[in-house]
């Protein structure tokens, strides 16, 4: 053996072990989520779920408060969204919302001091609003919560804001007027992807159209173009990314237009998206003008929520904690601890019990989004269906527009 080939064997070696530093390590753990021998799997690595779960530990829920006496409404000022709680049920919530959101800060955070009444704070007025938006979840959402139900801690985790709210992203400057759709940005958005790094904007902030998957085998009447496809592929990326799962969780890749061979969660999905479209819009945007630059976007664009603002990589909240069900005032209609805890679970993809406030189920010939098609042979994107977004509506000079 040559000088050379002693000094290269031994590079290559290095270099090889280097490489295999950024893979996990064996064994995987595996979750049978379909029909076996179908590759309806779910994998996981061992070591992280462990961590994972450690993590997504709820609060313990406080003692229950005495539910008769005067209402809250009857014994302080201003009180407009929790006034038909008891003295005693109003004084255990907003504790308990203290531990959720502002541990450190406590009740000063939202509340002038000497002065509770005084809307003068603009987190008094945000905290009313996100009051109306949890109630609204756990009672006109059941499709997307189920009995489960979220609460303030179900985003915040101790933090005055959640960890993984977002603005519409600027992405890098470039030197000339030339520049790329969005993709090679290396964004944790898209997980990595060679793919548009902003899909929240056009998709969970806005509602332009995702499906991009045909129900013809071959290309014919569907005109979706690659670009759309990859926007499409961002989301499904973000989604995937943001409950820890794969696209079987909800998808058999063998149809990803068929409703059909889908599992259940992809129904639960469908209202998922909507639900979060609903929270930006109608809860969200509206506090704009009330919130700090602090609390903003280059845009002007107040932070906004997506699918890991609550499931934080994992495909239930919490792992599925019952929190909300110890708190009447967190529904609209403030029931009885002992209802609560002996109503009956609704099943996941059940949309009956989704009120007004939520759309109607999908019917098979309107798919919800389609799971990432990665495995597609390379014609299979021209083929999907569907029609590129409708212009994005500006933030500012949302980038997003262009992009699109």
């Amino acid at each position: 053996m040559s000088p050379a080939q002693q000094l290269t064997l031994p590079a290559v070696i290095v270099v090889a072990s280097v490489m295999l530093l950024g893979c996990e390590g064996p064994p995987p753990g595996t979750e049978q989520i379909g029909y076996r021998g179908v590759g309806m799997e779910n994998y996981y690595n061992k070591r992280q779920r462990a961590l994972s779960i450690q993590a997504n530990q709820p609060v313990e829920s406080l003692p229950a408060a005495d539910s008769t006496g005067p209402k809250a409404s009857e014994v302080y000022q201003n009180v407009q969204v929790l006034k038909d709680l008891s003295v005693g049920e109003f004084t255990r919530t907003m504790v308990a919302v203290t531990t959720w959101v502002s541990p450190k800060e406590g009740c000063n955070y939202c509340h002038v001091p000497g002065n509770w009444a005084s809307d003068d704070i603009y987190t008094k007025v945000v905290s009313r609003r996100m009051f109306e938006l949890v109630r609204a979840a756990n009672s006109d959402w059941k499709a997307h919560v189920a009995e489960t139900g979220v609460t303030c801690y179900t985003c915040h985790r101790g933090n005055p804001v959640p960890k993984y709210a977002w603005v519409t992203d600027p992405g890098p400057k470039y030197p000339s007027g030339l520049k790329p759709t969005g993709q090679n940005y290396g964004s944790k958005t898209v997980a990595y992807a060679s793919l548009p790094f902003d899909p929240l904007t056009p998709f969970l902030d806005q509602a332009n159209e995702i499906r991009i998957t045909g129900n013809a085998a071959l290309a014919g009447s569907n005109p979706a173009s690659l670009k759309q496809a990859e926007w499409t592929f961002g989301l499904m990326m973000n989604i995937s990314d943001s409950l820890g799962v794969g696209c079987t969780f909800c998808h058999n890749t063998r149809a990803f237009n068929d409703w059909t061979q889908s599992t259940p969660k992809r129904t639960t999905a469908w209202y998922a998206i909507r639900h979060v479209r609903d929270i930006n819009q109608n809860y969200i945007w509206p506090l704009n003008d009330v919130l700090p630059a602090s609390r903003k976007g280059p845009y002007g664009d107040p932070l906004r929520v997506s699918c890991m603002t609550c499931h934080q990589a994992v495909n239930k909240p919490l792992y599925g904690a019952q929190m909300a069900k110890d708190y009447p005032g967190l529904y609209k209609t403030a029931v009885t601890q002992e209802a609560l805890a002996g109503s009956a679970p609704a099943s996941e993809a059940a949309p009956a019990a989704a009120t007004e406030a939520a759309p109607e189920a999908p019917a098979q010939e309107v798919p919800a989004a389609e799971a990432v098609p990665a495995a597609a042979e390379p014609g299979a994107a021209e083929a999907a269906g569907s029609v590129e977004p409708a212009p994005v509506e500006e933030v500012a000079p949302a980038p997003a527009a262009q992009r699109l």
